[in-house]
C-alpha cells in the first residue's frame, strides 16, 4: 500500500495544475476552496481538484508535503504556489496568470 505522501507526490507530479481542496470543483466545502477554484476557472486554466476531506491522510499529509498549515494548496508543474490568500495576490498582480499559463484574453 502506498503512503498518502507518495499518493500526493504522485498526483502533484502528473497534473500540471492540482488543487487540494474542501469539497469539489463543483461544490466547494469553504469560502476559501471556492475562491481559489474561482481565480482558476476565471483564469481558463485546466486544473485537477483533490478533495482532501475524502481522506484524512491525505488532508494531513499534504500539509506535511507542502510544510503548508492550511487548505486548500495550489500546485502547478509539480511547484507548490500558496494558499488562497497568496493565489489572490498572484491573480492580481498577473503572476498567477503567466504561471499557470492561462490563454490570452481575446
Amino acid at each position: 500500500m502506498t503512503s498518502a505522501r507518495d499518493q500526493i507526490d504522485q498526483i502533484v507530479h502528473e497534473n500540471d495544475i492540482v488543487l487540494f481542496m474542501k469539497g469539489t470543483e463543483l461544490f466547494p466545502q469553504c469560502g476559501f476552496s471556492s475562491r481559489a477554484v474561482s481565480i482558476l476557472e476565471h483564469l481558463g486554466a485546466e486544473f485537477k481538484t483533490v478533495d482532501v476531506l475524502q481522506d484524512p491522510e491525505i488532508r494531513q499529509g499534504v500539509k506535511e508535503y507542502s510544510d503548508w498549515p492550511t487548505i486548500p494548496q495550489l500546485y502547478v508543474k509539480g511547484e507548490f504556489v500558496g494558499g488562497s490568500d497568496i493565489m489572490m495576490e498572484m491573480f492580481e498582480s498577473g503572476e498567477l496568470k503567466q504561471l499557470v499559463g492561462a490563454p490570452a484574453a481575446s
